[in-house]
């Protein structure tokens, strides 16, 4: 049976469809708030204008205020405000003073690309901005074809950016959904010659079904009958072949558990359906075409072994030579065998080679099957020439039918054992994948939220708010909150952390994750690309995707490669060929029967053939493909390729203190009163003033006072907002009023109408504060003994102090010393005192100290050392450490700091442990001394193999290379660089020991 095709009546097109998805998301959006709302309109002057830039590559906080600041600077602008989530800035301007392309601009120049839109007016259109496709895409076979499919994509209205990796035949697309579909980008690449297929998208509107229980045509219409019913169902496809059923669906209107619940429930039971994952069905794609190639590998040798046996085994069997030599018709038998097999082989299939050297002709490119087809072509042709013109004339040259054959079997060996190797490279997210579990137990509960049962579903249909029950043994679904039931948890696969960690109710769980003993319900609270494995699936994928800077290298290369290769074929042979004609080389050189044409043309052949353009398009991305899994393997998240090569370079790391260096979990070790206030009335004022503070080292007071008081210690499990709002409503701390965080330096408020300020020795500076002298020696104290000194003032009179202590990292100070050895100078900044920066500093072995810096200073300071030429790594945890995050060339964010950290770091060091930037560094070095061996490589055989086969040893070392030698040399050359960058995969993590030269006896 036919595949059936399952539409709803009344069809639209691609772009209608993707215009009809933007009036949903319109309805469904609700009012969205406008960046400037705040500025009073009225108050507006007739000269200023408002416009709207989209700005693509923020990644972060830190780059919503780069751009920000980078406006204000403007001359003439007046009033800037930047949307992170919706990539746009709203900026008020005079339009006397400045111009349009002039705030454009100053974004590009802050290293944004900016693009001006529309004014804004009441009928706003597209509030998510743009949407990330995948596709497939197949059919491409060097670095010339990604060339070529890029910038086929670039040039669509409405792409924005557009990346093709090679090593995974995967590309991802950002587009405007308003202007052009999915649909509109496949049609272009299947327009250009490729094969295209939808993958995934951040849309999440469409789901891939596996059914069972279609059996026939009657069935297939039932299916389409449900489907037609279900309200918020846009478009449906069912194919008979693989039994998939493709839904593209509203979100806002149906969840795909509902899709899938109404289904099988409007069969009566009859359909069972599966979700399909897709990076699952990649991988089976993966397979399918490994399996392809096996298949026309097979197919070619099992032609090509009686071919070749014709020529060196047959003419030494008389019986069958005489066959052979049978005259029939114009030619012998063996001719007439020799050119039927070879035309199956060479135009069935070879046929891709040409259909690839085709398309990328036809798109102004070149790539590695024009040189396939040239050479196999050239060798095809003249035999067929030579058999017709001995046929004519009685003179018989030489035929070359097996060079061919042999070339196309060796290349699709080549291939074959390519698409294996790269199979591997990705073998890191399979891995992950298959952390996550495929089903999960979905706990239904009735109206009034009573448990009256529960039910199997499959993981990928889990919505946000089911409360999922887990039993021990099993994996966690996906990530959220439990609520009822204790139990361990083994986090060891996503974060690195071999201990198991014990969940209570409101602790957090991470899907993937392994409950080693009690049971658990938990509720889910971020399902799908949100959790976090994915999240980590994510950033790996995205870094394969990406190209390091040196790969610009290769694509160079492989933009000239071909036709300088062809030039160099075609000065070999009429090199080869005049300087024969002239008698400048004896006839003894010629083959057999051979004339000086054939000489040379063999020559010219082996040139084209021998030529690799694919070992230079794969000596990056496959190794960077391996990197990026192994340190993922490692608990190191590595977010693109830029990244890894910027990192082998580093020079300079500079930590952040608290999170960092430290534990992050300070604790009051020493209090002291300086006046005749109780120790319990010290202690219920300092907490009711830090009570509204989210700074770590106010939860620390505000832990100690309530031990103090009741002898009460909160669980690690809580977060620290609900003890601040324990502390309000718990009925024993005073009313605050006028309260403020002054950053860097503390905060100050009103208690009982007097003034209370708790901070550093800058806060009482600024407000005309003097210190008594042995307030002073007792903070210098304090400070000298690595701890940090928090001063209390009421009414403008020093009342109190308080030592508090975090404790360092137990691998800090090896680490330290570890980088030192490696080459790398650290350095510590911290927004502490310089006394207790040093006392610190000097515990972990670092020399160079920045002490008082405030969070923006942080920034200047990887700025002043890059001023000199250094690459720089920042390693940080808070939000207070983004904006020098991303100031550095290399970020490395702590796994167990905020978002917002994350975002800004090219590196994630998921298990919170200092050791990983050792591993970070040495990864990188070590990936980029491996591509570069497969650089040194790849040029190497290029360069020693084209003067071999085009005959320039043959006059002294009668050397030459026989064009399905070359053929074979080519094919393995890509395989061995692959092979090369899987020797990766072997990666050990340096080990202290060695690195700092240690001997265990």
């Amino acid at each position: 049976m036919r595949d059936v095709q399952l539409t709803v009546p009344g069809k639209k097109s691609p772009s209608a469809r993707a215009a009809a998805m933007e009036e949903v998301d319109l309805d469904g959006v609700g009012e969205e708030v406008r960046l400037l709302d705040s500025y009073d309109e009225e108050n507006l002057e007739k000269n200023l204008r408002r416009i709207e830039v989209r700005v693509s590559g923020m990644t972060c906080a830190a780059c919503s205020t780069s751009v920000e600041g980078a406006l204000m600077d403007v001359n003439g602008v007046v009033k800037a405000s930047v949307a992170l989530l919706q990539n746009k800035a709203d900026v008020l301007f005079d339009p006397t003073l400045v111009k349009e392309e002039e705030i454009t601009n100053a974004i590009e120049d802050a290293g944004f690309e900016a693009e001006l839109l529309s004014e804004p007016n009441a009928s706003r259109t597209n509030p998510h901005g743009t949407v990330v496709g995948q596709f497939m895409i197949g059919g491409m076979t060097c670095a010339a074809c990604v060339s070529s499919v890029e910038g086929i994509l670039k040039n669509l209205p409405g792409v924005r950016k557009a990346v093709v990796a090679l090593a995974t035949s995967l590309g991802e697309v950002e587009y405007d959904p308003s202007i052009i579909s999915k649909d509109d980008i496949a049609n272009a690449i299947e327009d250009a010659g490729f094969e295209a297929s939808f993958v995934q998208s951040s849309e999440q509107d469409k789901i891939v079904l596996g059914v069972v229980g279609i059996s026939g045509e009657m069935d297939a219409q039932l299916l389409q009958g449900i489907l037609s019913k279900l309200h918020g169902v846009k478009q449906f496809y069912f194919d008979h072949v693989s039994s998939e059923l493709e839904v593209v669906f509203d979100p806002e209107v149906i969840g795909s558990r509902s899709l899938v619940d109404g289904i099988e429930g409007g069969s009566c039971g009859k359909f069972k359906l599966l979700v399909k994952n897709p990076y699952t069905r990649m991988a089976s794609r993966d397979l399918e075409e490994s399996s392809r190639m096996f298949r026309l590998f097979t197919a070619s040798l099992s032609l090509s072994l009686p071919v070749i046996l014709m020529r060196v085994l047959c003419p030494r069997i008389p019986l069958l030579y005489a066959l052979l030599l049978w005259q029939c018709g114009p030619f012998q038998m063996g001719d007439w065998l020799k050119w039927a097999l070879v035309t199956v082989i060479q135009f069935g299939i070879g046929k891709r080679f040409y259909i690839a050297a085709g398309r990328a002709l036809r798109n102004g490119s070149t790539n590695m099957d024009v040189l396939v087809a040239l050479g196999t072509t050239a060798s095809y042709v003249y035999s067929v020439c030579a058999l017709l013109y001995g046929a004519i004339s009685g003179f018989w040259s030489p035929t070359y039918f097996e060079t061919s054959a042999m070339l196309i079997t060796f290349v699709l060996l080549g291939k074959y054992l390519e698409t294996l190797a790269k199979g591997k490279t990705s073998g890191a997210i399979k891995k992950l994948v298959e952390l996550a579990p495929a089903t999960a137990t979905l706990l239904v509960k009735d109206k009034g939220g009573k448990v009256i049962g529960e039910r199997e579903i499959d993981a990928l249909l889990i919505q946000p708010g089911d409360i999922l029950k887990v039993l021990p043994g099993n994996k966690v679904p996906v990530d959220g909150v439990v609520i009822w039931g204790s139990s361990h948890v083994n986090e060891s696969m996503v974060t690195g952390e071999s201990a198991p960690v014990l969940k209570e109710i409101n602790s957090v769980v991470i899907g993937g994750t392994i409950n080693l003993h009690g049971s658990l319900h938990i509720q889910g609270t971020k399902v799908g690309s949100n959790t976090v494995l994915s999240q980590i699936i994510s950033l790996v994928e995205t870094a394969q995707m990406s190209k390091a800077p040196i790969q610009k290298f290769a694509d160079y290369i492989a933009s000239i490669f071909v036709p300088v290769v062809v030039t160099l074929s075609l000065l070999t042979f009429f090199g080869w060929y005049v300087t024969g004609v002239f008698g400048c080389y004896p006839e003894e050189w010629l083959p057999e029967n051979g004339n000086y044409f054939v000489f040379s043309l063999m020559f010219a052949i082996s040139v084209v053939v021998i030529a690799c353009p694919c070992a230079l398009g794969l000596a990056t991305p496959t190794a960077v493909m391996v990197a990026t899994g192994v340190g993922a393997n490692n608990g190191v998240l590595i977010k693109g390729g830029d990244a890894l090569e910027r990192a082998q370079k580093i020079s300079h790391v500079i930590f952040d203190k608290t999170g960092t260096l430290t534990q992050g979990k300070a604790k009051v070790t020493t209090v002291k009163i300086f006046n005749e206030m109780d120790r319990g009335e010290f202690l219920t004022l300092v907490a009711s003033a830090e009570a509204s503070s989210e700074h770590p080292l106010a939860k620390a007071i505000l832990e100690y006072a309530r031990h103090f008081h009741f002898f009460d210690e909160p669980s690690n499990t809580s977060e620290f907002q609900t003890y601040s709002e324990q502390a309000k409503f718990s009925g024993w701390l005073h009313d605050v009023s006028d309260f403020s965080v002054l950053p860097g330096k503390g905060i100050q408020c009103s208690i009982d109408g007097k003034w209370v300020l708790v901070g550093n020795r800058k806060l009482l500076t600024e407000h005309g504060i003097t210190i008594p002298s042995n307030v002073e020696n007792f903070v210098v104290e304090l400070e000298e003994s690595a701890r940090t000194g928090i001063l209390v003032v009421r009414d403008n009179s020093v009342i109190g102090a308080l030592g508090i202590a975090d404790p360092l990292k137990r691998e800090a100070a090896v680490v330290v010393e570890g980088l030192i050895k490696m080459g790398v100078k650290p350095i510590m900044v911290t927004g502490d005192n310089w006394r207790t920066a040093r006392a610190v500093a000097k515990e972990v072995g670092i020399q160079d100290v920045r002490a008082e810096v405030l969070p923006a200073g942080k920034a200047e300071v990887v700025r002043s050392f890059q001023k000199g030429g250094s690459v720089v790594a920042m390693v940080g945890d808070g939000i207070n450490d983004s904006p020098a995050l991303a100031a550095a060339d290399v970020g490395m964010a702590i796994g167990a700091g905020t978002d917002i950290a994350i975002e800004a770091a090219e590196y994630v060091l998921m298990r919170s442990n200092l050791e990983d930037v050792i591993i970070a560094i040495d990864l990188s070095r070590k990936t980029f001394a491996r591509i570069r061996w497969n650089y040194i490589f790849a040029m190497a055989y290029n360069v020693i193999a084209i003067p071999v086969a085009a005959g320039v040893f043959f006059p002294l070392l009668k050397l030459g290379l026989p064009p399905w030698v070359a053929g074979a040399c080519m094919a393995m050359s890509s395989v061995s660089v692959v092979c090369s960058s899987l020797y990766l995969k072997r990666y050990k993590k340096p080990r202290l020991t060695t690195i700092l030269e240690i001997t265990i006896e």
